[in-house]
């Protein structure tokens, strides 16, 4: 891996913000611009920590570099407060997809919970209606500038609260305008999927794709509530799927693993895991592994064969990128481009689209990576 005179990061010679990729762990209000934060904020007289855009970096950068989930989720307070309009939520949405595009993403899915964008005064579906103008607009501006993106929304429930059944029918409601999946998030420990059975029953009974944050600041058991409970088709997360496996021995770069049952069925079964590296930890994810990017059980998940995906969780958050993530694990576990290419293959397989528009994506990242 180099970085050329312009800061572009390369390996075996290719750009890799050129090359395609796909983002399907990524939060609208956790990738919101330090400086348009400052700008909605001064709009509406709410306080911000800082008076300009470096500020806020390093602000954020202090706030979540605690270790804690708990303080790590602190800092959307200011963000959502910033969220409560037609107008903010639309250019928010807006510029997250052009700042995809400008990643090298040609297909995203923007997780968010409109629940905590009503404030003031919208109701759920006109908050789902104004991001996905933004959205539009957003995909507009990326295809006047040459780069075709494509970006879907994936609504989430805050598992802490009650209105999962009422958040899981705007879904249903917009699945013809955007709307391609259901989540449930905040804080995991203590909430797990069986909570919200109802919202979860009913997505089933209209085949509506869910996924589910699992395997965070829980383990196994709510990697096993989001199956069971929550039908989940990929794990939001799922880093602490590792928990479930024992290394028996280490034969230089060999390990022999013994499977628990949870994770030899999410293994076996090829069901995503929506690894964020940098944000996991952040939030203290990894913390049963160690301290370090190269302590993160990534390696060892996708030496083992689970369907491993790489995901930012929150650009602004994490001051990062999907090309930083990526950066960073060719950096911590020496991979190379048929790595990379095998990560986006995973993440395209896992979209939450119909097989033969996979099948397209599929086909551009391969064309990619050839070039």
């Amino acid at each position: 891996m180099t970085i050329d005179q312009h800061g572009d990061i390369k390996v075996q010679g290719l750009s890799l913000r050129a090359l395609p990729k796909i983002s399907l762990h990524d939060h609208l209000d956790g990738g919101v611009r330090p400086a348009t934060i400052l700008e909605l904020a001064a709009e509406i007289g709410v306080p911000a920590p800082a008076g300009d855009a470096r500020g806020m970096r390093r602000w954020f950068a202090e706030q979540c570099g605690s270790g804690s989930l708990t303080e790590y989720l602190k800092t959307f307070d200011l963000v959502t407060a910033v969220m409560q309009s037609e107008q903010a939520l639309t250019r928010v949405a807006r510029e997250f997809v052009t700042d995809l595009a400008k990643d090298g993403v040609i297909y995203g899915e923007v997780r968010w919970a409109p629940e905590q964008h009503v404030a003031g005064g919208l109701s759920l579906a006109q908050a789902v209606d104004a991001v996905q103008r933004g959205i539009e607009e957003g995909e507009d501006e990326a295809d006047a500038a040459g780069h075709s993106i494509r970006v879907g929304q994936i609504l989430s429930a805050m598992r802490h609260n009650d209105r999962a059944r009422e958040v899981a029918e705007v879904a249903i409601a917009f699945r013809e305008r955007g709307v391609v999946g259901f989540d449930i998030a905040g804080p995991e420990d203590g909430f797990p999927a069986s909570q919200h059975r109802d919202a979860f029953d009913y997505l089933a009974s209209e085949f509506f794709p869910v996924t589910v944050h699992a395997g965070e600041a829980a383990g196994p058991s709510s990697i096993r509530s989001a199956l069971i409970d929550g039908r989940a088709l990929r794990l939001g997360h799922g880093v602490r799927i590792a928990e479930d496996l024992q290394i028996i021995e280490r034969e230089g770069d060999e390990v022999h693993v013994q499977f628990g049952d949870l994770a030899r069925w999410v293994r076996d079964r090829e069901i995503p895991l929506e690894l964020s590296p940098s944000s996991n930890l952040q939030t203290g994810a990894i913390a049963a592994w160690g301290d370090e990017l190269a302590d993160h059980p990534f390696d060892l998940l996708y030496q083992l064969g689970f369907a491993v995906t790489v995901n930012t969780d929150n650009r602004t958050m994490s001051a990062t990128s999907l090309t930083r993530e990526l950066a960073l694990l060719v950096d911590a576990f020496d991979y190379n481009l048929d790595d990379l290419e095998a990560f986006q293959f995973n993440a395209a397989s896992a979209a939450f689209l119909p097989v033969e528009e996979r099948e397209e994506i599929v086909e551009i990242i391969a064309e990619g990576f050839e070039r």
